[in-house]
């Protein structure tokens, strides 16, 4: 039984929180729609044409477009090879799994600038600098390691017995995964998708070394590149930051429920 003084001290401490967290974003969301350049609050005269200003200036149609096809290829190759990597280790079982598995997991634990110099030079050798094909096969190789790692545990948190019973209804294993695993994981699949989405779509430090190229350059190095630009236009900054946060931010609001589900759900089991 959580006693008031319990009960005080802990909506007390999340409101504390909660306020710290949205401070920066409500500050954000009103230095975009103020008049004032030089980022002071201005609200008594907001001014949604910054957005308009920000987009064109930034010229962020062609970094939108860029990042689309970046974020678009690159979160579903690698959520289709999380699915069949997952099934694979945590359902079918594959020879010398305890050796590949842990092998896999390397690419969660090394993180990325140890890796960076050799991977620019190796894709510069095969010609995949400044191209899209170099740029996602990045970001999927990046990724598959945590899908994998994901779908595993969340489809091992699903009863044997229901496999057992799909077979001997006369199902394969193509079947089961389809028609069986990926109905019950839909919450892991989902949230899934949204973290991968979120990582490749935020991405900047990976898309700076790989594309320098500004007709494949995704929109935050468009926001980089604007920056260095505007730096006295602090509104404009604001506007443009905000615009990229957009798609994330939608998504998230629109899956929520699953989103919450697959987290909770004991995806992270096994």
């Amino acid at each position: 039984m959580i006693s008031t003084r319990e009960k005080v001290f802990n909506y007390t401490f999340l409101t504390v929180l909660a306020a710290a967290v949205l401070f920066p974003v409500i500050w954000i969301l009103g230095v975009a729609v103020s008049p004032n350049v030089t980022g002071t609050l201005d609200l008594s005269h907001v001014q949604w044409s910054n957005f308009v200003d920000a987009w064109r200036q930034a010229g962020f149609t062609q970094y939108l477009k860029s990042s689309l096809i970046i974020t678009g290829t690159a979160v579903t190759a690698s959520t289709v090879l999380a699915i069949l990597s997952g099934y694979a280790f945590g359902v079918l079982g594959v020879v010398g799994e305890k050796l590949l598995f842990p092998l896999l997991l390397l690419g969660i634990m090394i993180p990325m600038e140890a890796i960076i110099v050799p991977l620019y030079y190796d894709f510069q050798s095969y010609q995949l600098t400044d191209t899209y094909q170099g740029i996602i096969l990045a970001h999927v190789g990046m990724g598959v390691s945590f899908g994998a790692f994901w779908m595993r545990a969340a489809f091992r948190a699903i009863p044997a017995s229901i496999g057992e019973s799909a077979q001997m209804d006369g199902a394969n294993s193509w079947s089961a995964l389809w028609r069986i695993y990926l109905p019950i994981a839909k919450p892991a699949v989902t949230t899934l998708i949204l973290l991968s989405f979120l990582w490749t779509w935020n991405d900047y430090f990976l898309s700076l070394i790989l594309v320098s190229d500004p007709a494949h350059q995704p929109m935050t190095l468009g926001l980089g590149a604007f920056s260095g630009r505007y730096l006295v236009h602090i509104n404009l900054l604001a506007a443009a930051a905000v615009l990229i946060c957009v798609p994330v931010v939608g998504l998230y609001v629109f899956f929520q429920r699953q989103f919450i589900r697959g987290m909770l759900s004991g995806a992270v089991k096994g």
